[in-house]
């Protein structure tokens, strides 16, 4: 779910294999051939089919300069992205929390777009395993400074900062947070890609509030009193309610509920190791960034002091790369603190009050703002140029092989017709493949059976590999915090515990 990405030189060719050492990526379909040679010729038709303008760009207008009330009208009028449509099935908060997963197992900083490249060869940073060390890092000895020291948090409690000046500008005084910054302005956290849009910054700070929370709530149901059990058994509560989460809100929402519960009677099919987990390359470098298709061009960040007043509202752009990098600038562009920049959840989860808004549908169409992506290198700033390259530099295979090797339906040529003149109709980069077989067999409103069943097998299969996870230790828990529905739990409840939902 990443979204930025480097340029560099060098070069070797990338053995067929697959990975079973934990840390590492592998690869689910060893056997299948890449989809295309690396050659100039593919390189340059990639960059056509994913560049500014082209046929994956929804060519929303962007422009804010022209009309200053751009951000708020592509979310009210519908006729502004009628070729990039909402999403009647997922809500957009399950954009940014499907990012906040993707950098909770996997971190490759190494990997560039025009070395191709072994899986095997790559080490995974982040420990392969929905167990939140993007938060917890190394825990309170090795990572105090992710921690508060003081009376309060005793050094078992995440330390978070209020943002001066918020509670002026928020309904009815709430007062705000942010993640802890030092003098210039970088989050001190345990990945530095969760600060990189708002959203997903104040995602991580509700995650870390919300351990707070289960801290405070440790300490009043039971007898522990010794820090270090407080702490453990806080953080299990923390992990298993947010393992539930995945399972039984993100999961099922975005590939459906009779696939998820197949997997989990029948077992997976095709993502396997012998020693511990690892990441294929399939999901991270195709499957994946599906999300990125749900990403839509403006959002309302917050509902400002008066929230029945529509011009109290806060609405911006995820991204202006016209911007100067100032520190407010009007587009949701994270590692930037200032009294207007938090989000009130009701627009991205559903609190039953009518608030919330969708996301975009997964279909082969991104909104315009992710081909002008800010601070990326080199001369490509599209999001869609970046993953197709991606694809290629790691020998990905095409949808098709894919789709064969599971034994699934294969799309027609008929349905990739707008790839003809690229010569892709036939041999088709696996992430378009997925993307366009979400849009043809689900109408975009969840993955279809390649994308969906490469997802689900490699989340649940994360967590029937880690010996912690509430699947092996305890398969038949249901969540025990306090929640709108009993015996469940919701983004929604996670948030209101946390604390972090403003009264509008």
């Amino acid at each position: 779910m990443t979204w930025h990405g480097s340029n560099k030189s060098g070069g070797y060719n990338p053995p067929k294999s697959i990975s079973y050492d934990q840390g590492k990526f592998g690869r689910m379909f060893p056997s299948l051939p890449p989809f295309a040679q690396d050659t100039r010729q593919i390189r340059e038709a990639l960059k056509e089919l994913g560049r500014k303008g082209g046929i994956m760009d929804a060519k929303e207008d962007t422009d804010i300069a022209v009309n200053p009330n751009l951000a708020r009208d592509l979310i009210i009028d519908p006729a502004l992205s009628l070729i990039n449509p909402n999403n009647p099935n997922l809500v957009a908060g399950m954009t940014f929390l499907g990012q906040f997963l993707d950098h909770d197992i996997t971190f490759d900083p190494v990997s560039n777009l025009e070395r191709q490249s072994d899986p095997e060869s790559i080490r995974n940073f982040r420990r392969p395993l929905f167990e939140l060390d993007s938060m917890y890092g190394s825990g309170p000895s090795a990572s105090p400074y992710l921690y508060d020291q003081s009376a309060d948090g005793e050094g078992i409690k995440f330390y978070v900062e209020e943002i001066s000046g918020a509670a002026a500008v928020s309904a009815g005084g709430f007062v705000r947070y942010d993640l802890p910054r030092n003098s210039q302005g970088t989050a001190l956290l345990g990945d530095p890609r969760n600060d990189e849009n708002l959203m997903v910054s104040q995602l991580h700070l509700a995650m870390l509030r919300f351990h707070n929370a289960v801290v405070d709530y440790v300490k009043a149901q039971s007898s522990l009193t010794d820090l270090d059990e407080v702490f453990t058994e806080a953080q299990r509560l923390v992990r298993w309610h947010y393992q539930w989460i995945i399972i039984h809100e993100y999961l099922v929402r975005t590939v459906g509920k009779p696939l998820v519960d197949n997997i989990l009677i029948n077992g997976r099919k095709f993502y396997k190791w012998h020693n511990q987990p690892f990441i294929p390359i399939e999901f991270s470098a195709a499957a994946y960034r599906f999300g990125h298709s749900q990403v839509r061009p403006s959002y309302r960040s917050n509902f400002g002091p008066i929230p029945s007043d529509i011009n109290s509202q806060i609405f911006r752009l995820i991204f202006n790369d016209n911007l100067a990098d100032e520190p407010d600038p009007d587009d949701l562009r994270g590692g930037k603190r200032a009294p207007s920049r938090f989000i009130d959840w009701q627009t991205f989860f559903d609190f039953g009050d009518g608030k919330v808004r969708p996301s975009k549908k997964i279909d082969t169409k991104l909104s315009t703002t992710l081909f002008d992506l800010p601070a990326v290198r080199g001369d490509i700033q599209s999001l869609a140029q970046l993953n197709l390259l991606r694809g290629l530099t790691f020998s990905l295979p095409s949808g098709q092989s894919v789709a064969k090797a599971m034994n699934l339906p294969i799309l027609n040529t008929t349905d990739l017709a707008d790839l003809v003149d690229f010569k892709l109709h036939q041999r088709t980069p696996l992430w378009f493949y997925i993307l366009r077989e979400a849009e043809v067999k689900e109408n975009g409103e969840r993955l279809g059976p390649v994308g969906g069943r490469i997802i689900a097998e490699v989340f649940l299969g994360l967590l029937q590999g880690d010996s912690m996870s509430y699947l092996r230790q305890d398969p038949r828990w249901i969540p025990t915090l306090p929640s709108a529905v009993e015996g469940t739990f919701r983004m929604a409840d996670l948030l209101r515990f946390a604390g972090v939902v403003a009264p509008l």
